[in-house]
């Protein structure tokens, strides 16, 4: 059966952006993780936070829609419904978070999907989701 994944969006960042630190290749990591997703015939989710988050680092629907259309049928979308948001928002103001961090990893739990991530943030949810970084999966 076929594994999912959900990236936060700085996974997506370092992989649109080829992001790369002195001794942490994030870019090589996030590239090598969606080439064995699709070799694995594995599936990514992302929801509607991913794509409002993008917009906020800088990039135009259309630039959005374009590059996940590239990546093509690894993919699947799901929208956050209000408990989620209400529920994330509630989070973020207990266990001082960002919002959209609990989001990620509410979403990742209700599509039964590993939540990969960089981010410390993560940490304080492990109740919801289990960050994976990249380079574990790889």
């Amino acid at each position: 059966m076929a594994r999912k994944y959900y990236l936060d969006t700085s996974i997506w960042l370092d992989f649109f952006e080829d992001r790369n630190e002195p001794n942490i290749p994030k870019g090589e990591w996030a590239r090598k993780l969606l080439a064995k997703v699709t070799e694995n015939n594995d599936k990514i989710v992302y929801s509607d936070i991913i794509v409002l988050e993008l917009g906020i680092a800088g990039y135009s629907p259309h630039e959005i829609e374009g590059l996940f259309r590239e990546i093509g049928p690894i993919l699947l979308f799901t929208e956050s419904t209000e408990k989620q948001v209400r529920k994330a928002k509630d989070l973020s103001n207990k266990r001082n978070l960002p919002q959209g961090d609990a989001l990620h990893a509410l979403i990742s739990r209700d599509c039964r999907a590993t939540l990969v991530t960089l981010d410390r943030h993560f940490k304080k949810l492990l109740d919801i989701a289990e960050p994976t970084m990249p380079q574990d999966i790889i």
